[in-house]
């Protein structure tokens, strides 16, 4: 199996390079999906979480306001670890079930937001960077998420740099220009990691 870590920036455009992989047959494991699924309502993770943070992090309907947890998180280095020590760990077990799920031959492709941060590069036979300029970032934040400046301001701060991330890139997927220039590039990276796995 030909274990790649995709990784890029906050509104870099990596989840569109996540679904285009996808398509041309990577199995694709989400760490932010399986972040979302191991707090959602009833299991054990989002009861650590409120034990944390208490119970202004829940909305009405005993779900996660996501949007109300990571003000307090993105405004604070050590509430953001203090989330992580509970998440990651529960991450970490269900990447591993589906791992042990994936055939031998896969190119399984972990979609991994903090790869730099949190120094994971060593886990993958190659490392994909989704690179695009910070002023690119933020503006598609602005216009896809309707995130307010301030906060995708925040967001791009806590997380690595763009310096940091291209650092651990075996390939980078450069993200500024148009979707069909996208395409192109995914297309000579998935000829290459289909190289890369025959070899063995």
């Amino acid at each position: 199996m030909l274990k790649i870590g995709l990784t890029g920036g906050i509104g870099s455009g990596k989840s569109e390079v996540a679904r285009r992989l996808a398509a041309k047959g990577a199995v694709v494991i989400d760490a932010d999906r399986i972040a979302r699924e191991v707090v959602e309502p009833g299991t054990p993770g989002l009861a650590r979480v409120v034990a944390a943070f208490g119970d202004g992090v829940l909305r009405p309907d005993g779900s996660l306001d996501r949007e109300r947890l990571g003000s307090i998180v993105f405004a604070d280095s050590e509430r953001l670890a203090a989330l992580n020590a509970i998440v990651h760990p529960l991450v970490g077990e269900r990447v591993a079930e589906l791992q042990s799920q994936a055939a031998d031959d896969a190119i399984s492709v972990y979609d991994v937001p903090l790869l730099a941060e949190n120094n994971l590069a060593p886990l993958y036979d190659v490392v994909i960077v989704v690179d695009a300029a910070d002023e690119v970032r933020l503006r598609r934040l602005a216009e896809h998420r309707g995130m307010p400046e301030a906060d995708a301001k925040a967001r791009i701060a806590a997380q690595a740099s763009r310096e940091e991330r291209l650092a651990v890139a075996d390939v980078v997927i450069p993200n500024e220009g148009t979707l069909e220039e996208l395409d192109a590039r995914v297309d000579e990276v998935w000829e290459d990691l289909t190289r890369r796995a025959a070899r063995g």
